[in-house]
């Protein structure tokens, strides 16, 4: 991506210094995995937004959202800084194309985080990867997320993880329209087809995504290969691909995400639209 590192996101929230309360105290150790079993249950984790590692490996049992009235400073690691400044640059650019085509956009926020936090869903874990909490509209992600998404997910390149910021984001206007709390109602109602209205949304919200790469495109910030980098993305984290890297078969019924060739298909049509109106993704599958 074309880009000039500048100031961090007005709307970014940088606990990376902050005690996440994971501490190992109490008796017993856990398991101790290698890393092949931490991969399977880290690829398990992220596909069913579950934390299914810190069960097994005693990291923490019973953690609960720790007080946050003496946050240390964050921390502040070089190393990590031009990436901080990058996914401010994507933060920004996204909300921007929404706040352009929405009346009433409300800005979310982006949490930089390590390992364990509180939200207003709960405990949010590293191990669930990047994610949306519509209780207090941020985006929740732990950097070493993209180190992971090139080496365990075979998904490298700058607009890969801007694909998956624009995914989360695209989670946040899903809650503004109110798309959000109409599924979760749905689902209460008819849990019979609650997987199925999951893929849906997730799917939408790849769709918004591309919607969002449109514009960038537009304003010349995209490079040649970054959208092949965004379709690889999408389709490294299909439920029938991530099923068949924890070592089974694909289960249909299963998915909640969508598989690789629906999560490439529908960031393609946003790309190619930049009309959220096309990213009805519910009646393309009634």
């Amino acid at each position: 991506m074309r880009w000039t590192p500048g100031n961090r996101s007005r709307n970014l929230e940088d606990r990376r210094g902050a005690t996440g309360g994971g501490g190992g105290g109490g008796g017993g150790g856990g398991i101790k995995l290698g890393v092949g079993g931490m991969l399977v249950l880290i690829v398990l984790s992220y596909v069913f937004k579950t934390d299914l590692v810190t069960p097994i490996t005693g990291g923490g049992a019973g953690l609960s959202a720790p007080a946050q009235s003496a946050q240390p400073a964050p921390l502040n690691d070089p190393q990590e800084e031009e990436m901080v400044r990058f996914v401010s640059m994507v933060l920004d650019s996204a909300q921007s194309t929404w706040a352009q085509s929405m009346g009433q956009y409300r800005e979310a926020k982006l949490v930089l985080f390590r390992d364990v936090t509180p939200t207003a869903c709960g405990t949010g874990q590293s191990a669930t990867g990047p994610f949306y909490c519509p209780g207090d509209e941020k985006v929740y992600i732990d950097l070493a997320f993209f180190d992971q998404l090139d080496r365990q997910f075979g998904a490298p390149g700058d607009f890969a993880q801007a694909y998956v910021l624009a995914h989360e984001i695209g989670h946040h206007v899903q809650n503004v329209l109110g798309t959000e709390q109409q599924v979760r109602q749905l689902q209460q109602q008819n849990p019979s087809q609650k997987n199925r209205l999951s893929v849906a949304m997730e799917l939408q919200a790849d769709c918004y995504a591309g919607v969002w790469a449109h514009d960038a495109a537009q304003d010349r910030m995209l490079e040649a290969g970054d959208i092949d980098e965004g379709l690889n993305a999408a389709a490294a984290v299909g439920d029938d691909r991530l099923q068949q890297m924890a070592g089974g078969r694909a289960h249909p019924e299963s998915f909640t995400h969508g598989s690789s060739a629906e999560r490439r298909q529908w960031f393609r049509t946003g790309f190619d639209s930049g009309d959220p109106r096309r990213c009805d993704t519910f009646a393309a599958m009634r």
